[in-house]
């Protein structure tokens, strides 16, 4: 016989000095100072099972339980009678301990569904190829489990651990297939990983459950019917709607352990049936304690009578032993205990199915009020993940207006695939949210380069696929991949490496030729953008729409919305004040951010004279200055206004070199209002800004999207943003958070040099009819210029447009399986909040339109007439609809 050992020597990789959390140590040394062979005594080891629940039964039901002191008793039996060195003592014992856990409970105990499981974060203290060889460990364990114990039921959740066994380890995979069959390996979820739940856009989470669910239909023959997240940090109010739409109507989670089940309805109405195991972790052993207190805490005591159990070693791996199997048994239906079984997913939300009709009801979202660090820990990170989504939006609709025009294009799906893989990984929630150790967020990073990179490459021959032709010399091609038309200022690329600014109208997701380098200064349309200096060095910015005054620091002393003369800027305060925080948690250093840290805020005071013009105005005017932030960190800002251009931006640099600092812009309103809104994936909601209970309290630090904003009735500011998440409004000071300096679990988080842009945005009535969320939408999706290899077409063209800005078309794709590749999925949804109809325009030729899922599956149902190039849609507040367009043939 010939034994292998495997032998890492990395423990926990991520785990450092003192503490888990803290950054690896470098000098950490192990030694193996024994290993031996052992003959396992499985009749000693049920005597030590047995015995170990009676003494948590004893302790844990307390000296005014009956049952307690039998426990007790017979524990106290089984030492008198049984004797270590004679094991035909043993059955004695063993018959005691039987007879002890064969009283049976009555009718009314709570039943407690056990399920293996194995939590494994995707990355967190070890990188992504650690997490193979952590999949293949404990996932072969589980299955030597299951050969030997045929009720035990495995959970498994996240495709891309199941892909990476496939890869690495085919034959682990089969067996895993196999048991699935039998049905005690199940996979749950439904998603590529187990992402977070606040940072992904609206598309990025329609894609996790897109990927997970085909690859667990075509691996395991069946998607799955729950949405699995037992550790994220926060629980988007669009989850249901998606959920919903994917196939799936339940859900478990665990953060939220003080709850236990809930009907919890999203943004639309949807409504799934939620489950928070209320034994507070999903790593848990089987003990007596652990199941009493599954019991004690259930908060929906007379409501239902059922919650789930899952037992295994989780975050690092590990799984369920035989020892947590052998207990679980033992206390299948023994007095004073709830029943115990081993179940599946499935089996315990048809128990709480039963119950629906009694439990309560959350409406909207369900905040996590911890670990709201996450928002902005790792910018580098965040901004990769944003660029990232826009860049895969902006290719898969190049590329299906190029297979729509183009009868030899061919779509990229297999490199898209891979592409959107790449990024679903990293919205893992130890990931995007910066709460992993240096190795991973270099990983990460190398990740986003490749996106970038594969990603820029497969654009360009989109656009040279729509502008084949004639040979001629090299164009360019102005694009905009956003669902209305746009008039904006563009810097274009001229011979020689140079750029021009340029007033550029490009129509609704289409193209227009570039203007002639002779063009480049035509009568403007609106007025001229003026810039003026004062002689006390402050410097106004007026382009007819908003007029920006900066005093000689930087700071915004008014933003004027020129047409009513309505000032936006609270009165004696300053707008773009930033300001530093003390930033100390408790312990969860990259994770939290604590409410004191609002007590310690100081201001950062510029130097007076550091503010000078940039571009002098017409098509655009801008202003910059420096900011020394503190001894180490240094900040410039280039302040810009275009012609024609409701927002004024503000592109800043920062080198940051700092420990437990927190730094934030702020931009006091004179706006009152007790709720500002935020954007979230596909729609928004609206969070109180001030503290009257202890929930408002909760929510000092919030996440967003691309925009947040307070309205007072006529009047309102938006801050937009291109690659933030943090963000409050307390009282009427809106605030961005910016960066952030934890040292744990990575001694390096943020350090360096950033890059980003927010912008400002006064308007009258509401921010729906404003436009702020296009504007949003602008400043996430420049205008694209891309090079084509021949002459640019003469004419501008536009593939779609919608009739009601209410509505946008986010999505525009190939579909998953599409006959010759020649259909194209268009998903939608509804922004303002409203009931709408609207028209959707389109210049592709369409053979058929059908509505599906966001599996891309049809509804029988769901034909939808083409009338002059239209199809008509209807909406109800944030919906989300999709729809497959069948293309007609190409001609030959």
């Amino acid at each position: 016989m010939t034994l292998y050992v495997e032998v890492a020597c990395n423990g926990l990789l991520g785990a450092g000095k003192g503490t888990m959390i803290a950054a690896p140590d470098p000098e950490k040394m192990f030694q193996v100072s024994r290993a031996e062979l052992a003959v396992f005594h499985q009749d000693v080891h049920k005597l030590l099972v047995d015995l170990e629940l009676l003494l948590g039964m004893a302790k844990g039901l307390g000296e005014d339980n009956q049952r307690s002191f039998q426990a007790l008793y017979t524990a106290n039996q089984i030492v008198n009678v049984c004797d270590p060195a004679q094991p035909e003592t043993f059955p004695v014992a063993q018959a005691l301990a039987s007879k002890f856990f064969g009283q049976r409970g009555g009718e009314s105990q709570h039943t407690i569904h056990a399920m293996g499981h194995c939590h494994i974060d995707t990355a967190w203290l070890w990188p992504f190829k650690e997490t193979v060889r952590k999949c293949a460990r404990s996932w072969v364990t589980a299955v030597q489990l299951m050969e030997q114990n045929p009720e035990f039921i495995f959970v498994c959740s996240q495709a891309q651990q199941l892909e990476w066994v496939k890869s690495h380890y085919p034959g682990l995979h089969a067996q895993l297939q196999e048991f699935a069959c039998r049905g005690q390996f199940v996979p749950v979820g439904g998603t590529w990983v187990e992402m977070d739940g606040n940072l992904p856009s609206g598309e990025a989470m329609v894609r996790q459950f897109l990927q997970g669910q085909n690859f667990f239909l075509q691996e395991f023959g069946k998607m799955c019917s729950e949405f699995w997240l037992p550790d994220t940090f926060g629980y988007s109010a669009q989850l249901p709607q998606i959920m919903r739409s994917c196939g799936i109507r339940h859900f478990l989670t665990q953060k939220l352990s003080w709850n236990l089940v809930n009907s919890f309805p999203g943004l639309d109405g949807s409504r799934v049936l939620a489950h928070f195991p209320p034994g507070d972790s999903y790593g848990m052993q089987g003990s007596v304690e652990e199941v009493l207190k599954t019991v004690t805490k259930n908060q929906d005591k007379g409501r239902t009578n059922h919650s789930a159990f899952l037992f295994g070693f989780g975050d690092g791996g590990g799984g369920p032993t035989q020892t947590m199997v052998d207990r679980l048994k033992r206390l299948r239906n023994t007095d004073g205990l709830p029943r115990v079984q081993l179940s599946s997913p499935g089996q315990l939300f048809s128990a709480l199915e039963s119950d629906s009709g009694q439990l309560c009801t959350w409406v909207g979202e369900l905040f996590l009020e911890l670990h709201n660090g996450t928002y902005t820990t790792h910018a580098q990170i965040k901004k990769g993940n944003r660029e990232c989504e826009r860049i895969l939006h902006d290719v898969e609709l190049l590329s299906s207006l190029a297979l729509a025009r183009s009868a030899h294009f061919l779509y990229p799906a297999a490199q898209l695939q891979d592409l959107w893989r790449l990024l679903l990984l990293n919205q893992f929630h130890d990931v995007v949210t910066g709460s992993c150790i240096q190795l991973v967020a270099e990983e990460a990073m190398c990740h986003y380069e490749d996106i970038r990179s594969h990603g820029n490459t497969l654009l360009s021959a989109a656009a040279a696929a729509l502008c084949a032709g004639e040979p001629g010399p090299k164009g360019l091609l102005i694009v905009n991949t956003l669902p209305w038309k746009r008039t904006e200022v563009l810097a274009l690329p001229r011979p020689g490496g140079a750029h021009s600014l340029a007033l550029v109208t490009v129509p609704s997701m289409g193209y227009a030729p570039a203007p002639a380098p002779t063009s480049l200064q035509p009568l403007l349309p609106q007025q001229p953008v003026f810039v003026v200096q004062e002689t006390d060095g402050s410097v106004t910015l007026d382009n007819g729409i908003i007029r920006v005054r900066l005093d000689p620091t930087g700071c915004l002393t008014s933003l004027v919305l020129v047409a009513s003369g309505r000032e936006a800027i609270a009165e004696g305060t300053v707008g773009n004040q930033f300001v530093l925080f003390d930033d100390v948690p408790l312990y969860w250093d990259a994770w939290d951010v604590m409410d004191y840290h609002l007590e310690t805020r100081k201001p950062v005071l510029g130097q007076a004279g550091t503010l000078a013009v940039g571009t002098e105005g017409g098509v655009r005017g801008s202003a910059w200055f420096l900011l020394q932030i503190s001894a180490n960190s240094r900040l410039s800002q280039e302040v810009v206004l275009d012609v024609g251009c409701p927002y004024v931006r503000f592109h800043t640099e920062v080198h940051w070199h700092e420990a437990h600092k927190f730094l934030k812009v702020e931009f006091p309103a004179r706006v009152r209002s007790p709720q500002a809104t935020y954007e979230v994936q596909f729609g928004h909601l609206q969070r109180p800004t001030h503290y009257n209970t202890s929930w408002d309290w909760a929510r000092f630090e919030v996440w967003a999207h691309r925009w947040m904003d307070l309205s007072e009735h006529g009047f309102g500011l938006a801050l937009l943003n291109d690659s933030k998440y943090g963000a409050s409004v307390r009282g009427s000071v809106l605030s961005l958070s910016l960066l952030r300096a934890p040292k744990a679990p990575d001694a390096t988080a943020d350090m360096g040099r950033h890059e980003f842009t927010y912008a400002l945005m006064p308007h009258e009535g509401s921010f729906q009819d404003a436009g702020v969320i296009r504007a949003a939408y602008s400043v996430n999706f420049p205008l694209l210029a891309l090079p084509t290899p021949g002459p640019a077409p003469a004419a501008a063209w536009s593939a779609f447009s919608v009739s009601s800005p209410a509505v946008v078309l986010e999505t525009v794709k190939q579909a998953e399986t599409s006959p010759q590749g020649r259909t194209l999925v268009l998903r939608l949804y509804e922004a303002h909040g409203s009931h709408v109809d609207c028209w959707l325009h389109t210049s592709l030729p369409v053979q058929e339109a059908v509505l599906c899922d966001l599996l891309e599956r049809r509804d029988p149902a769901g034909h939808l007439p083409l009338r002059d190039a239209r199809l008509k849609l209807t909406f109800s507040p944030f919906q989300v609809r999709s729809l497959l367009l069948v293309l007609q043939p190409p001609p030959n």
